[in-house]
């Protein structure tokens, strides 16, 4: 049975990538009735960055050569190690049951939320594979940072996440959707581009549609 887990990072409430996330979660199991679906907010329950006990797992798991996501947990043995288990083990499970990772993904300062980067860092260990996942990540963005805008070089948003899931995790079904442009309906100084705005976000409503009817 297939299986979808929907993760939702924006700090507000309401915003441009929990919409378009919603959508697409909405879409998707409207297309799987018998698929499974686990969503989780990490900006309402934020995974706490990690420490000294989560690197002695890691080294645990390389000095031992253990590359299977199932016997992680045979390195944990310290109380210490325990407690950081605890935080690890629900994140993992919910990602490795997984056959398709939505994350929505506002940018903050060129970079993915804080929050995101937390839930990265718990769930990635050494030599570790996602390979035969597919992802797809619903960026929203204050400005706009596609190929040939003034800012695309500041975006580390997406080139981040790309390089991580592919060179890290072996993934190589990655999609991107990106609603562009999202402060020019509340900053003064951009809003004469809050009609390029709207072009933008219904170009990610369609996507977003479109790549929810064809992942499996």
């Amino acid at each position: 049975m297939t299986h979808l887990l929907h993760l939702d990072t924006s700090a507000r409430s309401r915003s441009f990538s929990r919409e378009l996330t919603a959508r697409f979660a909405t879409a998707w199991r409207a297309a799987h009735p018998d698929g499974g679906y686990t969503y989780r907010d990490l900006a309402a329950a934020p995974p706490p960055p990690i420490g000294e006990a989560w690197t002695e797992i890691c080294d645990a798991l390389m000095a031992e050569r253990i590359t299977d996501i199932s016997r992680y947990a045979e390195v944990v043995r310290t109380p210490a190690q325990r407690a950081a288990w605890s935080v690890v083990e629900p994140l993992l499970a919910e990602l490795v049951r997984a056959d398709v990772v939505l994350i929505g993904a506002p940018m903050y300062n060129f970079g993915i939320p804080a929050v995101l980067k937390a839930w990265i860092d718990q769930v990635t260990f050494p030599r570790m594979s996602l390979a035969g996942r597919a992802f797809v990540v619903v960026n929203a963005r204050g400005g706009s940072y596609v190929p040939g805008a003034p800012r695309a070089p500041y975006d580390y948003q997406e080139p981040y996440l790309r390089d991580f899931l592919a060179g890290h995790m072996s993934v190589d079904d990655v999609t991107f959707i990106s609603s562009e442009l999202t402060n020019a309906l509340v900053d003064p100084v951009i809003a004469d581009l809050a009609g390029k705005q709207r072009e933008s976000h219904l170009l990610a409503t369609e996507l977003v549609d479109k790549q929810a009817a064809s992942s499996q």
